[in-house]
């Protein structure tokens, strides 16, 4: 049976974040850094058995790197699930947005649009058990928007605008609109209203309001079908549901979920931000 979401992340903590979200909602996933190629076949070899496994989340470097370069690992990790048979594509980035100017996260998801013969996606960053929420288009940390949240003074990506729909619009020509949060409260069937209204815009790219678990539950009834979706790993703790109600996944086998790790941690944090 083929792979059900094929995830393709900016960087490899992004992609574990997705990948544990995945299979808290019962997914059987698998991460992979970098594009399988021939390590894909020695991995098969050693028990990598795709036909066992729901999804597939590619971990890039790509969040930082010359647009160009973004551009052509995350279609490469395209062709790659496209040819797993995954049925939508997820491209994973940061629910803090953090990007330059120029992108990434715009071209590259022009490109996998482009590539995909898709006319639209939509952008969750939103991960609500996080603190992370978007309001009127306006990304939140907590209680702060984005530019006062510590973001801004972020070494590479410094974040000093909030305001997700303006801050796509700079990393991409085509058009850039919103679904908001009273569409949303009006359920799934509105959403994809407005959805199929904002295509008829020729509006590509549509930023979606969310503050808490129920509204990313319904933007993944409303997405379900789309092609492509992106966004923060949010999304991907309620796209399951939509998937088991089509009949893409199995019921959920209790007895493969894992049980809770006992003993000490560690924990290794590669930033130093204010949440960290």
């Amino acid at each position: 049976m083929p792979i059900v979401l094929g995830g393709i992340a900016d960087d490899f903590t992004g992609a574990t974040d997705l990948a544990n979200n995945l299979v808290r909602a019962g997914m059987r996933t698998v991460q992979v850094i970098g594009v399988p190629q021939d390590a894909l076949q020695e991995g098969a070899a050693n028990g990598l058995d795709l036909t066992e496994v729901d999804a597939v989340v590619v971990a890039l470097k790509s969040r930082s790197c010359p647009v160009d370069q973004a551009i052509s690992e995350s279609l490469a990790a395209l062709e790659w699930l496209k040819a797993q048979g995954a049925r939508q594509l997820f491209f994973k980035y940061c629910s803090t947005f953090d990007s330059t100017p120029e992108g990434n996260i715009g071209p590259v998801a022009d490109a996998l649009l482009e590539a995909l013969s898709a006319t639209q996606t939509a952008f969750v960053p939103a991960f609500p058990i996080n603190g992370r929420s978007v309001y009127q288009g306006h990304l939140f940390v907590g209680d702060r928007l984005l530019n006062d949240s510590g973001m801004q003074h972020h070494p590479l990506n410094p974040m000093t605008d909030a305001d997700i729909v303006r801050v796509l619009s700079r990393q991409t020509p085509h058009g850039v609109g919103l679904l908001d949060h009273a569409t949303l409260c009006r359920g799934a069937q509105e959403a994809r209203q407005r959805l199929d209204e904002l295509a008829h815009q020729n509006v590509r790219h549509v930023v979606c309001d969310s503050l808490d678990e129920q509204d990313l539950e319904v933007l993944a009834e409303a997405l379900v079908d789309h092609a492509l979706v992106t966004g923060g790993s949010g999304l991907a703790q309620a796209l399951p549901a939509q998937y088991r109600r089509k009949g893409w996944l199995e019921p959920i086998d209790d007895a493969a979920v894992l049980a809770p790790a006992q003993g000490a941690a560690m924990v290794l944090s590669g930033s130093c931000s204010r949440m960290t």
